[in-house]
């Protein structure tokens, strides 16, 4: 199976030497409704504070507006009753403006919301993660759409998984109870099928999928226990080194389990 590496140690293409002393490029940090937007706050502090990161926006919806202070930073965008996203376009146009998007979720959970994200998510010229409730948000929109979007890469639970192949049918079953060899085989062809990135947690492995190949990093080696893998903090981390190494989304990925932010 020349598709599969397993990594114990640093990756042999170690790219933390890449992260840039001078502040660069434009990272969105987006979602929350009207009562959850503690998570975006969080995440973008912690990616201010360990990456030189130049501008650095946390996209929020419009009824957050008279909570938070006016700062230049924060950007909101047009939201429905229920207190979230509610704009495809505005959504679309503030990706395009970026050089890489988080898509952290905490999104109230309606139908409009859901189209919106989902939309802008398909039609995105620039890098975003997802993960979160944003996956399960957007699953059921179109899914097959989207999965043709090689901008998207997700961080996403099996759980999260088994929802997105069985809303595009696809024919290969992925179950909690395989092995990490039968779910590598299964993102192997699916990410062949497919054109999005996937990074998952099976059996205390991380496993990263693009492209057909598949690289497992023992969870240990990441520094984060598995409720805290979930959090936001380490999809950051994925973030900010794929940022400065755009063309080599494996390898960026890889060496950010490894990474002391």
């Amino acid at each position: 199976m020349d598709y599969f590496e397993k990594i114990e140690n640093r990756p042999s293409e170690d790219l933390s030497w890449n992260i840039p002393e001078q502040k660069q490029g434009i990272v969105n940090i987006v979602g929350g409704n009207s009562q959850s937007f503690r998570t975006e706050i969080k995440i973008s502090e912690f990616l201010a504070e360990k990456y030189p990161i130049q501008t650095l926006n946390i996209v929020l919806p419009e009824t957050l507006k008279p909570k938070l202070p006016s700062l230049p930073n924060f950007v909101f965008l047009g939201a429905t009753e229920s207190g979230s996203f509610a704009d495809e376009n505005e959504l679309k146009n503030s990706f395009n403006a970026a050089d890489y998007n988080l898509i952290l979720g905490d999104f109230s959970k309606n139908a409009i919301t859901a189209q919106a994200v989902a939309s802008a998510c398909t039609f995105s010229e620039k890098p975003l993660l997802i993960t979160r409730d944003a996956v399960d948000l957007i699953a059921g929109e179109n899914p097959e759409r989207l999965l043709m979007n090689q901008n998207i890469s997700f961080l996403a639970s099996m759980a999260q998984l088994q929802k997105l192949f069985r809303a595009v049918y696809y024919p290969k079953m992925l179950l909690l109870s395989q092995s990490l060899m039968q779910v590598s085989e299964v993102l192997h062809k699916f990410t062949l099928s497919y054109p999005v990135a996937i990074i998952t947690l099976h059996n205390n492995q991380i496993l990263v999928a693009k492209n057909g190949l598949i690289k497992a990093v023992p969870l240990e080696k990441s520094g984060y226990a598995p409720i805290l893998f979930w959090q936001g903090e380490l999809a950051a981390k994925i973030l900010a080194i794929n940022l400065y190494n755009p063309d080599n989304f494996v390898t960026a990925t890889t060496t950010a389990f490894f990474h002391k932010a």
